[in-house]
């Protein structure tokens, strides 16, 4: 394999893949390079982000038919073979004649690496097991001391999944104030954020900024990179006193009032036309799949706001408006806003 040359090739559809290794650029053009190609010939884009519905039934159809061909009897002997040692040999020969790779990621426009982490996580019956017991809890703290980051040996002494323990252990490590931010808070958040963009800036420049760069440059940037991927267990350690989640949901209100220079949305008169304008946006776009919504667009629609925003105050109305609304597909909660809320908020304009 010519790396250079799949790397060329690999560009087109994954813009940042010139910063993977060369071990996964090898395994992408086993694995993605030719199942791209085809899509590009249907006119399909290669997918990153949430995975919809639509791809999650395929996935689980992919995994069903595997099963159904091989006659191995789980899908999590399929997909967590290393539980099942005395099985392992004959499921990785099964694998290997029945084209597992190429069988998983059939219909689906995304790399297959992100495909099979997705289909370890819908199958892994270690992610559906309910709140943390105070047991539990002192144990993932016990084996943490013992094993450090292993969270695959962890998550095996727990019967919990690896991401599991790891979110999990990242929320209990050490006390998390869950008041009101204090100013020292907020300012740890903020200078946190902007350590790490401006790493990232200077990385993507290919030429990390000195101390006296830092200081005297502005962050002249997309907006975007103020909210999107941001690295939140890194900031969350830098916070110290947050859990990570918490920093987000921070880090959302103290854009969203930087970006409307502190205008209040949603409150009012103009919160009233705000969520018709919403509504209105939404069901314009029809689409079948909150995946799908173009975010950055319909936060422009409403103003200039973090996509975070709008998707917090679509899912307060939501909740708030729609009956039964965990039973309904997204097309059904869009129909239902459009058809009787709707009307409800212009007769209250």
């Amino acid at each position: 394999v010519n790396l250079d040359t799949v790397k060329q090739e690999l560009e087109e559809f994954i813009p940042h893949v010139r910063n993977i290794s060369d071990k996964s650029i090898r395994k992408m053009a086993g694995r993605d390079l030719m199942r791209f190609k085809q899509f590009k010939k249907q006119g399909i884009a290669v997918k990153f982000g949430r995975f919809s519905q639509k791809e999650n039934d395929q996935i689980r159809k992919n995994v069903e038919d595997f099963l159904s061909i091989t006659g191995i009897d789980s899908a999590e002997k399929l997909l967590f073979t290393s539980r099942y040692p005395e099985d392992k040999e004959t499921i990785h020969r099964l694998k290997a004649e029945h084209l597992f790779c190429e069988k998983l990621s059939e219909g689906i426009p995304r790399p297959w690496r992100l495909i099979y982490y997705r289909a370890r996580k819908m199958f892994d019956p270690n992610n559906y097991k309910g709140r943390y017991t105070n047991e539990e809890k002192e144990k993932l703290k016990k084996y943490y001391a013992m094993h450090g980051n292993d969270w695959k040996k962890i998550s095996e002494m727990m019967s919990r999944s690896n991401l599991s323990v790891a979110m999990k252990y990242s929320e209990i490590k050490s006390p998390i104030n869950y008041g009101p931010w204090s100013k020292e808070e907020t300012q740890k958040l903020m200078h946190a954020v902007e350590e790490v963009i401006r790493k990232r800036i200077g990385t993507e420049d290919g030429d990390p900024l000195s101390s006296s760069e830092k200081s005297s440059r502005d962050l002249l940037i997309d907006s975007k990179k103020l909210y999107q991927k941001l690295p939140w267990t890194e900031i969350e350690a830098k916070v110290g006193t947050r859990y990570w989640r918490q920093c987000k949901q921070k880090w959302t209100t103290v854009l969203t009032n930087k970006m409307t220079k502190g205008q209040q949305f949603y409150r009012g008169t103009k919160g009233l036309q705000d969520k018709i304008n919403l509504i209105k946006r939404l069901y314009e776009m029809r689409v079948e799949d909150a995946n799908d919504i173009n975010w950055e667009e319909l936060s422009n629609s409403i103003g200039n706001v973090p996509r975070a925003y709008v998707q917090a105050k679509f899912y307060k109305l939501k909740v708030s408006s729609v009956p039964l609304w965990r039973k309904k597909t997204f097309s059904e909660i869009i129909d239902y806003l459009f058809k009787e809320k709707l009307p409800e908020l212009e007769e209250n304009l």
